[in-house]
C-alpha cells in the first residue's frame, strides 16, 4: 500500500541495492563540485612560479590561435550576413588548446583559487592568490605580444589574411572603455562557468568550451588574453597606439574579466554551498551503510 499524504511522497518501493543506484545516477550535486575546484585552487596555489610562467607563456601564445582560425575562416567566405555565425567558429580553438591541455589562462583563475580564499579568508592564501595572477596575467600577455608580433612581422600568412586580421582586431578593440567593461564581465563569467562545468561533467568537455567559448566570440564580448592578441597586433602593424591598445581596452577588459569571474561565479557558487551545508544530509541509506559494516 504506497504512504497517504501524511506519510510522504509517494514513490515505487526499492532495495538497498537499487537505492544506491539511483543515487549514484543524480548529478554531482554542488558541494561536490566546490570541492573538486577548491581542491584543484590548492593545487594551483602551491605550484612555484617558474612553472606558472611557463604553463602562463604557453596559454598566451595558444590563445592566439582563436584570431588565426577566425580570420582564416573569414577570409574565405563572402561578406553576407550570416558570416559571422561560421566564422566565430573559429573562436574557441585557442581555448580549447589552452584548457584541454592544462595551460594557465588568466580567466580561468578567477574562479579556481578563489574557491581557496573564500573557504580560508586568511593573508596567507590572499597573497598567494595575488601572486599567481600577477605571474599568470604577465605570462599571458607576453605570450600575446609573441604571437601577435609574429601574425604582423613574419610572412606566415598571406597579405589578404594578415588584412582580415586587422578588421577582426579593429571590430574588437573599436568599442570604448565601457562597453569593454561590461562585455569583459561577461566573457569573464562564461569563462568561469567552463572551469566549474568542467569540474561536474566527467565527459563531454570539448562541446561545453566550444558552446561557451563561441557565444563569447559571437557576441563580442571582450577577454583579456584572446582580445590582447588582437589589440597586440593592432600596435605590431602600426594601426593603433599603445594608449589606444592599454588604456581604452585591455584595462577595461580586465576589470571586466574579474569582476564576472570572481563576483558572478565565484562567490555566488560558493554562497550556494556555504548557505546549504547545514541543511543537506546524505540519504538514509548511505547514512546507515558504514554502521552496518562496523557491526
Amino acid at each position: 500500500m504506497p504512504p497517504t499524504a501524511e506519510q510522504g511522497e509517494v514513490r515505487p518501493q526499492l532495495d538497498e541495492a537499487e537505492q544506491h543506484k539511483a543515487e549514484d545516477r543524480t548529478f554531482v550535486g554542488a558541494k561536490v563540485v566546490h570541492e573538486a575546484v577548491r581542491l584543484s585552487g590548492l593545487e594551483e596555489l602551491a605550484r612555484p612560479p617558474n612553472a606558472l610562467a611557463w604553463s602562463g607563456l604557453a596559454a598566451g601564445l595558444s590563445a592566439g590561435f582563436s584570431l588565426v582560425a577566425e580570420g582564416l575562416l573569414r577570409s574565405h567566405l563572402p561578406d553576407q550576413p550570416w558570416r559571422p555565425l561560421i566564422c566565430k567558429l573559429g573562436y574557441p580553438l585557442g581555448f580549447l588548446i589552452v584548457i584541454l591541455g592544462k595551460q594557465q589562462l588568466f580567466t580561468e583563475n578567477t574562479l579556481t583559487p578563489i574557491i581557496p580564499l573564500m573557504t580560508r579568508r586568511d593573508m596567507e592564501t590572499f597573497v598567494k592568490v595575488l601572486r599567481l595572477w600577477a605571474v599568470v596575467l604577465m605570462s599571458n600577455l607576453i605570450g600575446a605580444l609573441a604571437f601577435a608580433w609574429v601574425l604582423g612581422n613574419t610572412p606566415v600568412f598571406s597579405p589578404e589574411v594578415q588584412k582580415t586580421f586587422s578588421e577582426i582586431s579593429q571590430e574588437a578593440i573599436s568599442v570604448g572603455f565601457e562597453a569593454a567593461l561590461l562585455r569583459g564581465i561577461f566573457a569573464g563569467w562564461l569563462i568561469a562557468l567552463v572551469v566549474w562545468i568542467l569540474s561536474a561533467v566527467e565527459s563531454g568537455h570539448a562541446t561545453i568550451i566550444i558552446i561557451l567559448t563561441y557565444i563569447i566570440g559571437l557576441g563580442g564580448f571582450t577577454h583579456i588574453v584572446a582580445g590582447s592578441v588582437e589589440a597586440f597586433f593592432l600596435v605590431m602593424t602600426g594601426a593603433a597606439s599603445w594608449t589606444e591598445c592599454l588604456g581604452n581596452y585591455m584595462l577595461p577588459t580586465l576589470i571586466g574579466n574579474i569582476l564576472g569571474g570572481v563576483s558572478l561565479v565565484s562567490a555566488l557558487n560558493h554562497a550556494q554551498v556555504v548557505a546549504g551545508r547545514h541543511k543537506i544530509t546524505p540519504p538514509k541509506s548511505r547514512a546507515q551503510k558504514p554502521r552496518r559494516e562496523k557491526q
